[in-house]
């Protein structure tokens, strides 16, 4: 349906108009990316952040959140100028030993995300109805997989956009309720800062917002906008309507994920409360915010989780159709495989997880070890003229992805060391 979707569009000859209007039909696929990293894995790793170390881990979110928008408008343009994502381009354009490599580690990586996507919904069931977690667990899987399999991509992105406009006013909601220090805020935003014992912490939040299940997603997604791929203006002007969408997007996913740490600190740090669980994060916020606070955080978690578990799975589905160079389609065996490894692999690891807190947050840095191979990998299939023809990196667009490829790398380092 999804392929025969995309295909039928880039038949058209007709051309897209570009008013105020049509600005809005190309927002989408960058919300689909944001839902992924204001997923319950995220929750988990800023509650940490903001209950632990207050205000001062805000400049991970800032410096995670502008290292998201240049890797995600860079791969979004793979996706626009070759038609193909960065799963098929892999396949397509470099060693099999090299495209097997990343591309198996890469789901790995989407297991460990949906992990987070499916017990962060079984964690807010378990708040709202005191559903038992692995109950709740396979509720949420089964939801999803209906989702997936039962609906168009265009129908999935208003679902996504709706969880997205939810999760966005329960957090304005909770903010209003509270007193944020603001300049220390601001300080924070922009000031790093290593305090002892952050390390996990920081690495969590790194990989809770640069994800490496949502590159490969983006780059299959906005190619639901293509329109004429021989028509160089058209491309371009699909760039641009891109470039809009993704900064409208990310900047969004930064206020959420803000938010999050700001109501820790507000709430958990300067109480000297130290969060343990997410239901406990529940719990403490009614007896200082009231009942309704911690019932709108819950149902914010369950809409987090179980949009961020459809785009996990879809994520999946392309990773896994592309190490046979086929473009995601749910109709497709391939696509239909990865989805289902992707959230069945999660659901049977969370039937085994003692501490889903402490799972959520560890399988967050697992996707900040994975993410350097991606983002190498997309660096080299962006910066190659074979594969990107006019479009490939200029220079200085590759220079700034090297750097942040150097940092991830670097970060992963320094976790490294702090751990042995």
């Amino acid at each position: 349906m999804i392929l025969d979707f995309f295909k039928d569009l880039k038949r058209r000859d007709h051309k897209p108009g570009f008013g105020a209007r049509d600005i809005l039909k190309y927002i989408g696929p960058g919300l689909l990316v944001t839902v992924g990293f204001i997923d319950p894995g995220n929750w988990a790793s800023n509650i940490a952040a903001g209950s632990a170390f207050g205000y001062t881990l805000l400049w991970m979110v800032t410096l995670s959140t502008i290292m998201l928008i240049i890797l995600q408008h860079n791969v979004a343009h793979l996706g626009i100028a070759t038609g193909l994502c960065l799963s098929e381009a892999a396949t397509l354009h470099t060693p099999r030993w090299v495209s097997k490599s990343v591309l198996i580690s890469a789901m790995g990586a989407s297991v460990s995300t949906s992990l987070a996507e499916i017990l962060g919904a079984a964690i807010a069931l378990n708040m709202l109805f005191g559903i038992p977690i692995p109950a709740g667990a396979l509720l949420a899987f089964l939801f999803v997989i209906i989702m997936v399999f039962t609906n168009s991509y265009r129908k999935i992105e208003k679902f996504i956009i709706a969880f997205v406009s939810v999760i966005g006013l329960s957090f304005l909601y909770e903010l209003s309720l509270v007193d944020i220090d603001w300049v220390r805020a601001g300080v924070g935003w922009v000031k790093p800062s290593l305090p002892e014992g952050s390390m996990i912490v920081i690495m969590s939040v790194l990989g809770a917002v640069v994800m490496p299940h949502n590159l490969f997603l983006h780059s299959e997604v906005i190619q639901s906008r293509q329109w004429n791929l021989k028509d160089e203006k058209v491309i371009k002007r699909q760039m641009d309507f891109e470039l809009f969408d993704t900064l409208f997007s990310m900047l969004i996913g930064w206020a959420i994920n803000s938010a999050m740490i700001l109501l820790a600190a507000a709430t958990f740090f300067s109480n000297r409360i130290e969060v343990t669980e997410l239901q406990q994060a529940k719990g403490i916020l009614q007896p200082l915010l009231g009942n309704n606070a911690g019932t709108i955080f819950a149902v914010a978690l369950l809409c987090a989780g179980i949009a961020s578990t459809i785009t996990s799975g879809m994520a999946g589905g392309s990773i896994f159709a592309g190490l046979f160079s086929e473009p995601y389609d749910i109709r497709d065996s391939h696509s239909r495989l990865g989805v289902l490894i992707s959230l069945v692999a999660a659901l049977l690891i969370i039937f085994m997880v003692s501490d889903p807190y402490r799972g959520l947050i560890i399988s967050q840095m697992v996707l900040s070890i994975q993410l350097p191979f991606t983002i190498f990998l997309q660096i080299y299939l962006t910066s190659s003229k074979k594969v990107m023809g006019k479009y490939v990196n200029k220079t200085h667009t590759k220079v700034i992805l090297l750097i942040i490829g150097s940092l991830v790398v670097f970060l992963n380092l320094k976790l490294l060391f702090s751990v042995f």
